[in-house]
């Protein structure tokens, strides 16, 4: 059986952070660092980027990203000097691959000569020969057993703290870790932007802060059923709080039902009251597919708490230092939630078994078969449990978050 232990290169250790640190490479003024997917993807490889950019200083780092990646970091502030989107190619970036553009986008990058590059995308069965394919001077990154070997390589395993194994790559690359976890920071021009849409009705009372609810996910299995989000935004509008339902175009549909059960569950509640349902009504709205990327980050920058499931709006919240209560399932939170509990909470959901065909839900990742049924992992969480978390978090935001 091949060896899998950790590949140095030759290169001594100077020393252990999340994993040893590797001497640093010389003369490195160019860094590409190859990372796909969604936001969330994103939030995990920054840490290591900002690692990057203090060991080496004086280089330039351009990440070879997605759309949304691009979208925003040209609408925030961040460590990633220049961002390029990757062309479709199979397990980098899913979608038709077209040879001509990938032979153009190869000859274009082999022509900037990086010095360094760093696979942050996954265990390298088609991202190191992508990476290698860049033609930079020195390659690192995680690595499969079946995966081409890079210069130094992390043994990929897949339960692993997605932004520690990021920065276990970086140190590695000599980059000991500048912080454990993403940080943004939202623009001031799009919160001025964004000051229109928020204007409260003029029969509404002032709230007292503003609760944002993320109820998508990219995987179903992650959702949280929409009655249990509403439930959590029925309570926050009953104790003051606006509520802003939001995502992006695909999850209008799922925003504004979260939004129609909540001001349901409002109705229902001044029937049983003896007012017919009337009263003020609810804080509670969507703003699914209405917002910029940057217009979400000051969003959620400016607000008191973010309810989200396991998503990338979550872990952009988080980036921005504002609270947040995630819903995650138990093998999601092992590669994925966050590291403290003071400005972040989390509730799991423990299915270890698909409750339509059986199949054993933890042995997921590169090798494991995904059966068709995308039946929630997270239904039993409990939306009392849920609002406490909220309830104890906007008590504490009521204080400066030190931005």
């Amino acid at each position: 059986m091949e060896d899998f232990n950790a590949d140095f290169g030759g290169a001594r250790t100077t020393g252990y952070a999340v994993g040893p640190v590797l001497e640093k490479f010389t003369g490195v003024s160019r860094i590409a660092v190859l990372r796909g997917g969604g936001l969330g993807d994103l939030m995990f490889a920054l840490p290591a980027v900002a690692a990057l950019k203090a060991a080496y200083p004086q280089a330039s780092l351009t990440l070879l990203g997605t759309p949304i990646h691009a979208e925003l970091l040209s609408q925030t502030e961040g460590p990633v000097d220049e961002t390029v989107i990757l062309p479709f190619s199979e397990g980098v970036r899913p979608g038709a691959e077209d040879e001509g553009e990938l032979a153009g986008f190869f000859a274009g990058m082999q022509a900037r000569h990086f010095d360094l590059a760093v696979q942050l995308h996954g265990g390298g069965r088609y991202s190191n020969p992508f990476l290698l394919r860049l033609g930079a001077r020195h390659t690192v990154g995680t690595r499969t057993p079946d995966a081409a070997r890079l210069e130094r390589t992390v043994p990929y395993l897949y339960y692993q703290h997605e932004p520690l194994r990021a920065l276990e790559v970086a140190g590695f690359a000599g980059a000991p870790p500048l912080e454990l976890e993403a940080r943004l920071c939202a623009l001031p021009e799009f919160s001025q932007q964004l000051a229109p849409r928020l204007h409260m009705p003029p029969q509404a009372p002032e709230a007292k802060g503003t609760v944002v609810i993320h109820p998508g996910a990219t995987d179903p299995r992650r959702r949280w059923p929409a009655e249990r989000f509403a439930a959590v935004a029925h309570q926050a509008a009953d104790d003051g709080f606006r509520v802003l339902v939001i995502g992006d175009h695909s999850e209008k549909e799922l925003a504004e039902a979260v939004v129609e059960l909540a001001v349901g569950r409002v109705q229902e509640a001044g029937q049983a009251a003896g007012n017919g349902g009337r009263g003020t009504p609810p804080q509670v709205e969507s703003l699914a597919g209405k917002l910029s990327l940057g217009e979400l980050a000051a969003l959620l920058a400016g607000c008191s708490v973010m309810v989200a499931n396991d998503s990338g709006p979550r872990h952009l919240a988080q980036a921005l230092g504002t609270p947040t209560v995630g819903v995650f399932w138990t093998g999601n939170a092992i590669n994925a939630a966050p590291l403290g509990r003071s400005l972040h909470r989390i509730h799991l959901g423990w299915a270890t078994q698909c409750p339509v065909c059986g199949i054993d839900v933890t042995q997921v990742g590169w090798t494991a078969p995904r059966c068709q049924h995308d039946e929630s992992t997270v239904e039993a969480v409990a939306p009392e449990a849920v609002y406490e978390d909220v309830r104890q978090l906007t008590a504490m935001s009521l204080h400066p978050r030190g931005r």
